[in-house]
Parts: C-alpha cells; structure tokens; sequence
C-alpha cells in the first residue's frame, strides 16, 4: 500500500473528537491528508483540531450531530467549500447503549442507537455519495462492528443498528460501483477504545479479560490495529474492494 497517496486527499470522518476518528485523523494529517472533522463533543473535537493545525495539518473542524441530517448536510457543504472536493468519507461516530437482557431492552435503546448508528451513517453516505456523484468518484468507510455480523447477547439494539450499517453499505456499494465509487465497512471486535472501556466499566474489572478470552488471539484490538485496517480499506491503491464488511477480531470470525 502506498501511503502518501493520501497526501492532498480531502478526507471527512465523523466521531472525530475520540477513539477510532481522533487516531484516524491523527495519522491521515501525518501522512498529508486534508481534514473535515466533526463530532457532537465541541470541546473535544476544538482540542483535536488545533493540535493537527499546530503540527501544519488543514483541518476544517464542525460541531456535527450525526442524527441530525441538516448537521451533516452543512459539515460536507462546509467541507467542499473549503477545499473543493471531498474524496473519502468515513462514518465513524456511534453509541452503545448499556448492557441488558433482550427481553429488557426498550423502545428508547433502540431509537438512540438507530439514531446514531444507522441514521447517522445512512445521513453521511448520502452527502458524501452525492458528493462523489459530482467530481466522478470517492470512497466510503462506514464503521460497523463484529455484532453487525453476528448476534451480540445483551446487546440487541445495538447489534441490529450495526447489522443496519452493514446492509447500508452493501446496497450503496453496488448502486453505485460502476459510478466509480467504493463503498465498504470495518467490523471491528471489543477494542480499548473510551467507549468500550469506560462504557464497559460497570461490568467489573474482569469483564474485559472475559471479552478477550473469547477471540483465539486471546486479546482484545489495540485502537491502532483497528486504525490500519481503516487506512488500508480507504487506500486509493485498495480500487476493486467494494460492499465488503471487514472483521478485525483476532480471529474470532474463524473459530
């Protein structure tokens, strides 16, 4: 994979302020990339900001509810105007609720994370598409996760929103693989992101170790595993993958 073709490319990545998005933006500033960034955490998404700008990365940085589609209208419209392109969109931002049983799951549970996870990638699609439509091609990332390849035991609601992003991606895919545009999703397993282990945190201290025990590697993913995977999916030398829904698991896929 040749990483500097990355350099000049106009990359939007939502849930930008933290985990995956803040280390994807990290390193695609590094490796000469345009920046749009936008998360619901202003705060934080301002602190990752102008660290990149301090280390000469252009960076247009939007406060963005993923749920609210004007939001992300007005995060790619901005992002255009700025640069005048925009070549990559990766879907990143999402929510897990609380672990519970099935039978306790609640209509709520099930609109905020349909709300973030599927509304908020289905939002960033369709302006990016649109986008994409217009300078004769691109490239989308949508983050998914292994329980949108499989069942995930008290987590309904957020399994079947992740299970969403996945039919989401493979529908745009082929709609529009013959307009030059690639669309694909990352699966990643429990990894030690602020939202696993904070989210996770009420589970007790050996409830990461159990997670870990279940994939054959024995480990849970290092943020930065499940980052290069990202990077490798958006290559531009990566040009005939599309509608795939890749798992990074340590091997739990295989067992």
């Amino acid at each position: 994979m040749q990483t500097n073709g990355f350099k000049n490319r106009v990359i939007m990545i939502t849930g930008a302020a933290s985990g995956f998005g803040k280390l994807l933006a990290g390193q695609l500033a590094d490796l000469g990339a345009r920046l749009i960034l936008g998360d619901l955490n202003q705060v934080a998404l301002t602190e990752v900001a102008a660290a990149l700008q301090a280390k000469g990365a252009d960076v247009l940085a939007l406060p963005c509810d993923v749920t609210c589609e004007t939001d992300v209208r007005t995060l790619v419209e901005a992002g255009v105007s700025r640069f005048g392109q925009l070549d990559i969109g990766v879907n990143n931002a999402g929510i897990s609720s609380a672990m519970k049983s099935f039978l306790d799951t609640e209509e709520n549970d099930l609109d905020i994370n349909f709300a973030v996870n599927a509304k908020g990638v289905f939002f960033g699609m369709k302006y990016q598409i649109r986008q994409m439509l217009k300078q004769g091609g691109g490239c989308v990332l949508n983050v998914s996760s292994m329980a949108g390849l499989g069942g995930a035991p008290r987590l309904a609601a957020y399994c079947a929103s992740k299970h969403a992003v996945i039919g989401l991606t493979k529908t745009a895919a082929i709609e529009f693989a013959r307009k030059n545009i690639r669309v694909n999703a990352i699966c990643p397993f429990y990894s030690l992101t602020p939202m696993v282990v904070d989210g996770l945190a009420g589970e007790g201290p050996e409830f990461l170790q159990l997670l870990a025990s279940g994939a054959p590697m024995k480990r849970l993913g290092q943020p930065e595993e499940i980052v290069s995977a990202m990077l490798m999916l958006c290559s531009p030398d990566n040009s005939y993958m599309t509608g795939q829904a890749i798992a990074i698991d340590g091997g739990l896929s295989a067992s």
